[in-house]
């Protein structure tokens, strides 16, 4: 059990971890892809990164991670998780997630185009800790088709999906290595959110790669 930010994370390994090396497993012919609407879809791939509590720790207890505060209307409001970033040609905090970006480079190099470069860290402490409906279309996200990917680490969350303006939203348990990619038109025809919730929820870790220009 560990004190960040305030919050007491504690933290329960996966009872299937696997036995396999640490470190993202394949890709090919392991993806499930899943079309939303107006372009956009995800791919789905529960499992992808073997090891993935010992990773969860390490980021845990390594990451720099910092606490903001934000403007909310008339007042200013503490962001409701932790965060870091490692920008391009900057160091990630674990090999094992340069590992994991080659090869989400490598397989999605065709489609996308161009490599991931980027990675965002939120470390979300307990179901108090959320982040609202959004795209990420700060950037290119705004205007043309692209890609995020997502591995989730820790205890799973439901990661949630809807049209944007509103509709019937769908939910994705991610945690314990599982990885999300949102694609196509993604940012910019839906949203996505990490909803509180009043259930037990212990700590997760998300780490966004993105490619140049895209947050």
């Amino acid at each position: 059990m560990r004190i960040i930010g305030g919050v007491t994370a504690a933290f329960q390994g996966s009872l299937f971890e696997s036995a396999a090396p640490p470190g993202p497993g394949p890709l090919a012919g392991t993806v499930k892809r899943v079309p939303l609407s107006l372009g956009a879809w995800i791919d789905l791939r529960p499992g992808w990164f073997a090891g993935a509590d010992g990773l969860f720790l390490f980021l845990r207890d390594n990451v720099p991670w910092r606490a903001e505060r934000r403007q909310m209307y008339e007042r200013v409001v503490d962001v409701p998780r932790l965060l870091a970033f490692y920008g391009e040609g900057q160091p990630l905090p674990h090999p094992d997630l340069e590992q994991a970006r080659s090869v989400l480079s490598e397989h999605y190099r065709d489609e996308l185009g161009e490599p991931f470069v980027t990675a965002g860290l939120c470390l979300y402490r307990d179901g108090r800790d959320s982040v609202a409906w959004h795209g990420d279309t700060i950037g290119r996200g705004a205007t043309q088709d692209t890609m995020v990917a997502i591995l989730s680490v820790g205890d799973p969350r439901a990661l949630a999906l809807r049209p944007r303006g509103g509709g019937e939203a769908v939910r994705y348990e991610q945690g314990h290595g599982d990885l999300i990619v949102m694609g196509g038109s993604c940012q910019r025809t839906w949203e996505h959110a990490i909803l509180k919730t009043a259930r037990p929820a212990g700590p997760r870790i998300s780490i966004q790669f993105r490619p140049h220009d895209v947050s």
